[in-house]
């Protein structure tokens, strides 16, 4: 959901290997400093972690990461989130969501990202998507009662995920909720045996404009050129 777009195997090579661990000690420190450093009281830190973790981002980088975060260093974090909102190529609308300790670094380089991108072009975009919390999770009983489990951790919706997402001898869900009840439905799930994977507010799309294989590969390019950008943290486009 909202980076369906991403092409297989894209972050093979060392540099974009590099790109992705920067970016995930950011949502580690970012986690910390908004729910505090006991990833038993934040499910976000705990999801930011798993994910470092799965990246195979060194231990002593995670913990430096969530002191940091947190305030516990002398160093303190002074990142921001800035929403860039556009259209790719071919009208496909994008939401950039950037993490940055400089916003007037990143803006004009995000706005150039948009303008010098074919045919891509910054708008308000918004009305195309929905703003909610979103939590990824899976479960270790097959026959585990998804929705059963939404409606009691208040969650609004619930998803089935594929199996290639969750592997075979887990079941998985994807619970949607309002944005102010994301922390709360963490936890309800986490006390029903779900091992939460992400945490996070998230723009899903409404609908998807149908694209031919050459637009498609015209947007997808264009993508990857906002998501290379080291202060972009998530894109987010009406594509599938």
């Amino acid at each position: 959901m909202g980076a369906q777009w991403k092409q297989a195997g894209r972050e093979a090579n060392a540099q974009k290997k590099g790109q992705v661990v920067v970016k995930l000690v950011r949502e580690i420190m970012v986690a910390a400093k908004l729910g505090g450093p006991d990833p038993d009281l934040n499910p976000r830190l705990t999801a930011a972690v798993e994910k470092a973790k799965k990246a195979s981002v060194f231990r002593d980088t995670i913990e430096r990461a969530i002191r940091k975060g947190a305030g516990l260093d002398e160093e303190k974090v002074n990142f921001e989130t800035v929403i860039y909102e556009g259209f790719a190529p071919h009208k496909v609308p994008v939401i950039v969501e950037c993490l940055t300790d400089n916003r007037n670094r990143t803006a004009p380089e995000i706005r150039n990202l948009f303008k010098t991108g074919t045919l891509g072009q910054p708008g308000s975009v918004g009305f195309f998507f929905n703003h909610l919390g979103v939590i990824e999770a899976t479960h270790t009983d097959l026959n585990r009662d998804a929705e059963g489990d939404a409606i009691e951790a208040g969650a609004e919706e619930v998803e089935e995920l594929e199996k290639d997402e969750v592997g075979e001898a887990q079941k998985g869900a994807r619970f949607l909720t309002e944005i102010k009840q994301l922390d709360a439905v963490s936890k309800g799930l986490k006390a029903a045996g779900w091992k939460i994977s992400a945490a996070e507010m998230r723009y899903l799309a409404k609908t998807y404009p149908e694209l031919s294989e050459s637009h498609r590969k015209e947007v997808t390019d264009f993508l990857n050129a906002l998501d290379d950008h080291d202060d972009v943290h998530h894109v987010y486009a009406a594509m599938k």
